[in-house]
């Protein structure tokens, strides 16, 4: 799919620029996709702290949903969020990784990996784990160290 140039994508704008919208840089990438955590500020989201370890998984190739990947896209997609889904638990603790296709608000299909970590009250699971007032939440500078130790996670971990 060609965008235009009057309707520019974020996501693709973001994979394109990087900067303070990949904080910390790439979780993990290939040429076909890529992992990143949440950033503080993006269309939508004034800044300020966010969830810790909300990471997203993208392809590289403008693709509004699941059904407009390749095989191979497919596969490397599904691939990232398991590998970056172990690393939350192991590296970052989590003790549960929810994972959402919504597709609502930017038309370039992105994963969305939430760690649950031990302790979350009951009523704050699934959707609502970052509600929680008690939640882990980090600056652009946290987000890097845990991107970081994500990172260096996949680099050194059996797949």
């Amino acid at each position: 799919m060609t965008l235009s140039a009057a309707a520019p994508c974020f996501v693709c704008r973001k994979h394109q620029e990087r900067g303070p919208l990949l904080p910390g840089g790439p979780v993990g990438e290939d040429e076909l996709a890529v992992v990143s955590h949440l950033a503080p500020a993006a269309p939508g989201r004034p800044g300020g702290p966010v969830y810790l370890g909300h990471l997203l998984v993208e392809p590289h190739r403008h693709a509004p949903g699941l059904a407009d990947l390749t095989d191979a896209e497919a596969r490397a997609v599904g691939w990232w969020c398991t590998r970056a889904s172990q690393a939350l638990r192991d590296a970052a603790g989590a003790e549960h990784i929810y994972a959402a296709v919504i597709g609502d608000h930017v038309p370039h299909l992105h994963v969305h990996l939430l760690p649950r970590y031990p302790g979350t009250p009951r009523e704050y699971w699934w959707d609502r784990v970052d509600e929680w007032p008690d939640a882990r939440r980090g600056t652009e500078q946290q987000i890097a160290e845990l991107v970081a130790s994500l990172r260096d996670y996949l680099t050194t971990a059996q797949p």
